[in-house]
Formats: C-alpha cells, structure tokens, sequence
C-alpha cells in the first residue's frame, strides 16, 4: 500500500456512537435532535439498532412524555414532545433563579413584547406580514424582529412556569 492509497474500510469507518452508550440514550438522542415527525425505521437507522428495539425504546420515551406519536398512518411516526422540553427549560430556570429575578426577567421581557407591539402595531407577530415592502433589507429586518418577538413571547411563557415552580417546590400549584 502506498502512502497515498485509501485508508481500508475496516479503519476508516468508526462508530457513530461512543463505546459504552446504550440504545435508549442512542434513542434518546435521535428523538432529541429531529424536528419532524419520523418513522421508527429512520431513527433505528440513525441509532444504528433493530426497527424493533427503537420502537421499544420510542414507545417507552411516549409513556414518559418525551416522545409523542403523530398521525394515524404506517409506519407509525414519532416526534418529540416540545412540552417536555419546555417543561426541562422552566425546570432549570426555576433551579438557577430567585423567584424575584425570575419576575424581574419577566418584568422585561413584557417590555420588550410591548415594544414589538408598538413598532408593528399589532399584538400577535402571525399579524405582520414581513413582505409588505419590496426592499429586502427591509424584508429581512422584519423577519428578524418577528423571530425575536416570537421568541420572547415563548421566554415569557417559560419564565412564567418557572417561577409557578420556584414558588410552589417545583409544583404547578400550591401542594
């Protein structure tokens, strides 16, 4: 073999996954990163396991809560439960924060959707048509700040979870 030949496909190929992980952390992971609906054959490809134990460990990650199922189709098609992540997210904020800095930070943030409101003058960001001028600048510049407005409509939400738990010992309502 010269120094240039290819390196022998036994080498070159390495594992996708680190030694010692185990299939529902594989899962997991999948499940994590996709953003639409997948069938169970897919993610078993991605994790490298059987379609069969991917659908086991999937319809575990639904019975947590973490996973849903959508559609009524075949193959079934899993997706993951943007409320849980959510719910992760209000969880860490309601762990790291006081409960005064968490309505401090909603305090702002209310101000900031105030803003948002005021230049477009409209109180939901789907009432904006970001495409009413024919500069792109413009264009783009509008699309930005409907994105951020979105965004801190969706940080209020997690804000306000986060301090329901931070007062009620990580409950929703008072135990």
């Amino acid at each position: 073999m010269t120094e240039f030949d290819p390196t022998p496909e036994s080498i070159s190929t390495e594992r996708r996954w680190q030694q010692g992980e185990d299939t529902f952390s594989r899962v997991y992971d999948v499940v994590m990163g996709i953003t639409s609906p997948t069938p169970a054959a897919e993610i078993a490809d991605i994790v490298d396991c059987a379609p069969n134990t991917a659908k086991k460990h999937l319809d575990r990650l639904v019975d947590m809560g973490i996973v849903s199922v959508t559609g009524d189709g075949r193959p079934v098609q899993y997706e993951r439960n943007e409320g849980y992540l959510e719910w992760q997210d209000a969880s860490r904020i309601a762990n790291e924060l006081t409960v005064e800095e968490i309505i401090d930070r909603v305090s702002e943030l209310e101000d900031e959707r105030a803003n948002y409101e005021d230049k477009f003058d409209a109180t939901d960001p789907a009432a904006v048509n970001a495409y009413e001028h024919d500069n792109h600048e413009t264009t783009h510049d509008r699309m930005t700040a409907v994105s951020e407005w979105r965004g801190v409509i969706r940080d209020i939400r997690l804000y306000e979870l986060a301090r329901q738990l931070a007062e009620n010992d990580g409950h929703l309502i008072p135990a």
